[in-house]
């Protein structure tokens, strides 16, 4: 471990903790703009030491860090803005805590943006905030569609993925592969229910069944009856709705179980890279999942990559990737704007097309606030497949943006 990733940890898992970006000393309006108060403020909100901390965590600051970097580097002195902070909280994956968290980053911190927040229960939380502060939320790291659907408002924009798409990729995929019979096993929050509903949807729409489904506690660590319960029923597959370390806990138990030699397949619904890291490809060999983003897809997700390696590490998920585009975005559509004024920025992201080092053919809709963008159907490579550490995916399709997500007009969102 080398000694600026041990820094940096250990800093960002203090909330409140400031990193300023190149402080002139006129604040924000010595660039020429607009602005409410001396600075712009980008506030993250995550799991910091739970069971998605390494999904995202405290290395996303490090990876907004970089998109603040970035922007002054690319505007210099014409940059409007040059006079901005990260700040970061820890919601404990707990709703209550988000709620309060959010209020105080954007009342007593002065956040102009909340990045992030994985564990949708959370996240709806926090876009009820936006809402009722009028500031902006671009979240990176839950799944619920809820977010661009009927809870969804001017100020909240959903980025990175959503249960739809996961769904759409995988769900479709593997039953159309054959398997038709399926176990649900899920974490009994508002995740876990949403993945339920939208992979039930791509199982029958490819002429599959969910024979049945099984609620876990969320967090667990002990998943054993519960898989035993599912396979009972003889599925032809058994579907994970879990993440992080759920997730890494279900897999290593479902291959102490002896389902897999009794030809029960496991369909794996959300997976990070940090997740096969942490127990090894032949794990999770031949698993077939959707993923939105692979540092090592082509030279420019590699290039970046390497830099958010030699800051952290470690390579980057697409949690991080995502927070690193997100704030670039917001960025720029205060340079575009000329104000942090949140009406302001909304107008400057609404239908705007983005191909970045994450957004491939990707387009921020205005309907409903989802981000789309080019996603991608994976497969886990053998042990004797890896060349080097953490390439552990094949890349078996490219799903496009306009086929990847659930369409607007179904998505139930008035704003």
């Amino acid at each position: 471990m080398n000694k600026r990733r041990t820094v940096a940890g250990a800093s960002m898992l203090m909330a409140g903790v400031l990193v300023t970006a190149g402080c002139g000393a006129g604040g924000p309006s010595a660039g020429g703009g607009d602005f409410t108060d001396d600075k712009v403020v980008l506030a993250l909100l995550n799991d910091a030491s739970g069971v998605y901390k390494d999904v995202s965590g405290p290395n996303s600051k490090i990876a907004i860090q970089m998109a603040i970097d970035d922007y002054q580097k690319k505007y210099g002195d014409d940059a409007v803005v040059d006079k901005i902070e990260v700040t970061s909280a820890d919601h404990q994956n707990e709703p209550d805590i988000a709620n309060t968290k959010a209020q105080e980053l954007y009342d007593r911190e002065g956040a102009d943006i909340i990045l992030d927040v994985p564990t949708s229960s959370a996240a709806l939380a926090v876009a009820t905030q936006a809402k009722n502060k009028k500031k902006l939320y671009m979240n990176i790291g839950a799944g619920t569609t809820d977010l661009t659907g009927a809870q969804c408002n001017k100020y909240t924009f959903h980025y990175a993925y959503d249960t739809w798409m996961l769904a759409n990729g995988t769900g479709t995929v593997v039953t159309e592969d054959g398997d038709k019979n399926w176990q649900l096993i899920y974490p009994d929050y508002a995740f876990g229910q949403d993945m339920v509903k939208s992979f039930t949807g791509a199982i029958e729409a490819g002429g599959g069944k969910v024979a049945g489904t099984v609620a876990t506690p969320f967090p667990n660590d002990n998943f054993a009856t519960y898989i035993t319960k599912a396979g009972a029923a003889k599925p032809q597959v058994i579907g994970t709705m879990h993440a992080g370390g759920d997730l890494i806990n279900l897999v290593k138990q479902f291959n102490d179980s002896g389902l897999k030699d009794k030809g029960v397949d496991l369909a794996v619904g959300l997976m990070f890279i940090s997740d096969i890291h942490s127990l090894g490809v032949a794990a999770f060999e031949g698993t077939i999942f959707t993923d939105a983003w692979y540092w090592n897809f082509d030279d420019k997700s590699r290039a970046w990559a390497d830099r958010y390696m030699e800051e952290t590490g470690d390579r980057p998920t697409y949690a991080h990737a995502g927070n690193y585009s997100a704030a670039m975005q917001y960025l720029e559509a205060v340079q575009s704007a000329g104000t942090d004024d949140a009406d302001k920025v909304v107008e400057e992201l609404e239908g705007k097309k983005v191909d970045d080092m994450f957004l491939r053919n990707g387009e921020i809709r205005a309907e409903d606030h989802r981000v789309i963008h080019d996603v991608y159907l994976a497969k886990v490579k053998g042990p004797d497949d890896v060349k080097e550490d953490w390439d552990y995916e094949e890349i078996i399709k490219t799903i496009p943006a306009e086929e990847a997500f659930r369409p607007a007009s179904e998505s139930g969102c008035s704003m």
